[in-house]
């Protein structure tokens, strides 16, 4: 049996490796994005943004000021004998941002949407926020995603009806608009992990672009060629605009960008993009059903990707 002690604290750990220690994935693309720089201020800014990220981790302090909404995937196996079921995996994984918070690990930053109250401990109503996804086993996956403030409220989430016959050219054009009012707004930090998702309704459409924003690995591509496509097609064109880092100008504005869909209906075509910040924080923990656990390396939600 998983027990709600080591749901706890496997939960902690992905909230502190999260807030204090970057992805490979990243790290990979700020060498390229480095690498492929030609515009002098730009590369500074690439370089010392790496740099402080490589002291967060040292000093095992969160690599940015702004350390998000706690928000919580959770891979399950379907045989997975959970010690007081999942209403006791969520109390436990609560205790874990109490902690974290109190440790430093994120900022007192929820808060009461009308009243502006401020528990101290960032939990309340619908914070934090779960996702499932059930698969076969014995074992549980806890992602954590540091989805920050600037890149989800002033701009880089954002939603549009296309009608067919816009087609794919139609939710090209959004998308890349949208980032672009995005960015010259100041509301985002270039270079972003861009999440778009196509199709469902107004609700899937935004999940899935939070998905593929947050939990994709940077630098992956969907393996359906007609959505790797508008992937490329997308990252190019973004990359072109010349925003580059906190869009002061450079060649990397867009860090990736991920392309998730549903089928949807007949009347139109919702789709909605999710800028992820450009330190792009997640960390994955999984736990086994000996209640042994280890941080897992990669896009745990999507298996390879």
């Amino acid at each position: 049996m998983i027990t709600v002690k080591t749901i706890e604290e496997a939960a902690f750990q992905a909230i502190r490796n999260g807030s204090t220690n970057i992805s490979p994935d990243v790290r990979d693309a700020f060498e390229k994005a480095i690498l492929n720089e030609s515009n002098d201020g730009a590369r500074d800014g690439l370089e010392k943004t790496l740099e402080s990220i490589k002291l967060a981790e040292i000093y095992d302090k969160p690599s940015c000021a702004d350390t998000g909404w706690p928000i919580f995937y959770v891979k399950a196996g379907n045989e997975a004998d959970i010690e007081g079921g999942f209403m006791a995996l969520e109390n436990a994984v609560r205790n874990a941002v109490r902690r974290a918070t109190k440790e430093g690990y994120i900022r007192a930053t929820m808060k009461d949407p009308l009243t502006g109250y401020d528990p101290g401990d960032n939990i309340g109503p619908n914070i934090p926020d779960f996702t499932y996804k059930f698969v076969p086993g014995d074992n549980l996956g806890i992602t954590y995603c540091a989805k920050g403030g600037g890149s989800e409220c002033f701009g880089g989430t954002r939603q549009k009806v296309v009608a067919f016959a816009d087609g794919t050219k139609g939710i090209e054009k959004f998308v890349i608009d949208a980032f672009a009012d995005a960015a010259r707004a100041g509301a985002i930090c270039p270079p972003s992990v861009i999440g778009v998702g196509i199709g469902g309704t107004a609700n899937v459409a935004a999940n899935l672009a939070k998905e593929a924003a947050c939990l994709r690995r940077v630098g992956s591509h969907h393996p359906e060629e007609k959505i790797s496509n508008i992937e490329k097609r997308l990252y190019k064109g973004i990359n072109g605009l010349g925003f580059g880092i906190l869009g002061a100008g450079g060649n990397t504005s867009a860090l990736a960008v991920n392309v998730e869909y549903a089928y949807t209906h007949i009347a139109g075509i919702v789709v909605a993009i999710s800028c992820n910040c450009m330190v792009a924080r997640r960390s994955t923990f999984r736990i086994n059903a000996d209640n042994s656990f280890d941080k897992t390396d990669g896009a745990y939600w999507f298996g390879d990707r």
